[in-house]
């Protein structure tokens, strides 16, 4: 009787070792995958955030753990877990932009990449909240009517004292305190930073002094382009953010975005119908009755002002 409690104890005590051999096994491979999760957080807030642009723009979390699992069924499988994580956040957020972007207004379209954008640099510790808040207010908070430069007006000027005083990134560094002494000794038109400034085109062109930096630090180069932008050519800011876009998420993303309507069929379900808000003129009945045929669905059921 004895040896038999032996013997047990035994194998319990061999079996809750092999339990805790399991237990850390399976959470070193959970923790392998928490850049996923940590993306999906950062995008579900992005979209929670739409609301306050419109409450249009309502997203339960319901169907957004839809797209979360989709990206996890079909990302493209790989052997390497980080070759799999990466393809899982590539599949996520490539799905969660075009489920979004079709259901916003074109006026909302950038700005909702943007955030995207901006939040993944904040999560990843390349940005701070403080760099965002001065690409968003600039020289907004700033007061000083001691203008040093005589060719910027004084709302240029203080966007330009704004980012002069900045500590950008994580490592602090005024990437831009050197451009006051810089631009208020210049005093021809053809002079490299008034030249620019100047320019039809100034995001397409070479920031004078400072472009090798910017190409230089791969973490937030890009949005210290932007930034220098918004900031001294407010009229451009538009299209430096599509090239912020583009740098952070791929060409994909500034690319016009057509969903067809087989598409569209296949992530509806009877209690998940397809909406379409038209603007005037627009109508994608005859579209809609092509797709029926080639699914032996035609005729399809008409109701207009609520009689078929």
């Amino acid at each position: 009787m004895l040896a038999t409690i032996k013997n047990k104890s035994k194998e319990v005590n061999e079996k809750l070792a092999e339990g805790k051999e399991k237990r850390i096994e399976i959470n070193e491979k959970r923790e392998a995958f928490r850049g996923v999760a940590a993306r999906g957080s950062v995008l579900y807030f992005c979209i929670v955030e739409m609301i306050k642009v419109n409450w249009m723009y309502n997203t339960s979390l319901q169907q957004f753990l839809g797209l979360f699992d989709w990206s996890i069924d079909n990302a493209p499988k790989a052997q390497l877990t980080k070759d799999r994580v990466a393809n899982i956040t590539h599949e996520l957020t490539r799905k969660v932009y075009r489920y979004i972007n079709r259901g916003i207004f074109e006026k909302d379209k950038v700005m909702f990449k943007l955030m995207m954008c901006l939040k993944i640099l904040i999560k990843d510790g390349k940005l701070t909240n403080a760099d965002v808040n001065v690409f968003l207010k600039a020289g907004g908070g700033v007061d000083d009517k001691q203008k040093m430069v005589s060719w910027l007006d004084q709302k240029t000027w203080l966007n330009l004292k704004a980012i002069s005083i900045h500590s950008f990134g994580n490592e602090r560094s005024k990437f831009f305190g050197s451009v006051i002494e810089r631009m208020k000794n210049e005093t021809k038109a053809d002079d490299p930073w008034r030249s620019w400034f100047n320019s039809n085109d100034p995001e397409n062109l070479s920031v004078p002094d400072l472009q090798e930096k910017i190409n230089a630090d791969q973490n937030i180069g890009h949005f210290l382009h932007m930034v220098l932008v918004r900031s001294l050519r407010e009229d451009r800011t538009m299209l430096a953010c599509q090239q912020f876009v583009q740098r952070v998420l791929g060409d994909e993303y500034i690319q016009p975005v057509t969903d067809p309507i087989s598409q569209q069929w296949e992530e509806s379900a009877r209690n998940v119908p397809v909406l379409y808000l038209l603007s005037p003129g627009a109508d994608p009945t005859g579209n809609i009755d092509e797709f029926a045929k080639k699914k032996k669905q035609f005729p399809t059921g008409k109701v207009s002002m609520g009689e078929e």
